[in-house]
């Protein structure tokens, strides 16, 4: 895999989503189909930190983001194919999001995804969505393009139907006003979401930079789409409205980016929530005390329990100064202390 064209893909996205713009009513529930919630048993590997069971009683399902470990994908320290085993033996975690950056030339291999969806059965674990980056623009001006994009991500739908996944997540990026984006955005989501539909899946958009970080502008987004299958995948940090543009070709460079201009997190969440089949536990780092220093994780996880949510939280640390282990673990504990608390 050429590494560094994957991750020039990543910061091309990330540059992308540089406009700025806003809610909308509740159509959709939760999308409940999850991982078994029974317990696991602990690692013993000689020199490893013993695996922490599976999270009990809570109002939500834990999964675990592949985006977390992309340090060591991105470097060949983790194949893709080994994800899905090391989420249930290093972590007890028992769902898993895919990345399509780690498997992008395979998303019409069917002995490949056969391999993976057996990988997944063998570790009893539940493959939850695919995020696909990279496709072309939703919100492309030109219909043209924008077909095109759409188009781009039926392999995906495709894709994630033969793993058992329940969604696709997207991305509502687009050059041009606010508004404009968001007429563009909706029209390709109706169309991509109508495709979907006939393989049973869903069509889901995540909070990913520029307009689509302001809350207000994605859930009318949802609003004009109007479609059961298409919701929303709101995370918990990505509310950057606009950044200074990433430095390529340098390690984490993406993170090394300053934000100009940041949507109130909390009230992102609050109205993207009632569309949501999916949330994105994001970490970057923690307190003495092991709670997340730029989230307010009982305030968040409250709201998304007042909205009557009872889906996957997907882990996805992007710290710098833990290991993605451990930033995975710490992120682990906060959510089930935490949710414990709330549930």
């Amino acid at each position: 895999m050429n590494n560094t064209k994957h991750r020039r893909d990543f910061l091309r996205q990330l540059a992308l989503y540089s406009m700025g713009a806003g809610l909308l009513p509740s159509v959709l529930t939760a999308c409940n189909n999850g991982a078994s919630t029974k317990e696991s048993k602990d690692s013993t590997s000689a020199g490893e930190t013993p695996a922490v069971p599976a999270a009990k009683d809570l109002f939500f399902k834990i999964s675990l983001a592949e985006w977390s470990f992309h340090e060591a994908l991105f470097s060949g320290k983790l194949k893709h194919l080994d994800f899905p085993a090391k989420a249930k033996n290093d972590f007890g975690i028992e769902a898993v999001e895919y990345v399509n950056q780690f498997f992008k030339d395979k998303a019409t291999d069917k002995a490949y995804l056969a391999d993976l969806k057996k990988r997944c059965s063998d570790n009893g674990v539940r493959s939850v969505l695919i995020m696909v980056d990279g496709e072309g623009d939703m919100g492309a001006m030109g219909e043209k393009d924008r077909n095109k994009a759409v188009e781009n991500h039926y392999k995906w739908v495709e894709a994630a139907a033969s793993l058992g996944c329940h969604a696709i997540r997207v991305n509502a990026a687009g050059e041009g006003k606010p508004e404009n984006v968001a007429k563009a955005v909706a029209d390709s989501l109706q169309k991509l979401s109508s495709f979907a539909n006939t393989h049973n899946i869903n069509v889901i958009v995540e909070n990913h930079g520029g307009s689509s970080s302001n809350g207000k502008w994605l859930a009318d987004v949802m609003k004009q789409v109007n479609m059961p299958n298409c919701g929303t995948l709101p995370d918990f940090g990505n509310f950057c409205l606009n950044r200074t543009k990433p430095v390529e070709n340098t390690p984490k460079g993406w993170a090394n980016t300053k934000c100009l201009e940041e949507y109130d997190r909390y009230e992102g969440v609050t109205e993207l929530m009632p569309f949501a089949k999916g949330v994105s536990a994001k970490t970057h780092d923690f307190d003495a005390d092991g709670n997340c220093i730029e989230t307010d994780y009982r305030k968040m996880l409250k709201i998304v329990k007042d909205a009557g949510y009872k889906g996957h939280i997907g882990i996805e640390y992007e710290g710098t100064k833990l290991s993605e282990d451990d930033g995975v673990r710490k992120t682990l504990e906060l959510l089930k202390r935490v949710g414990a608390e709330l549930s």
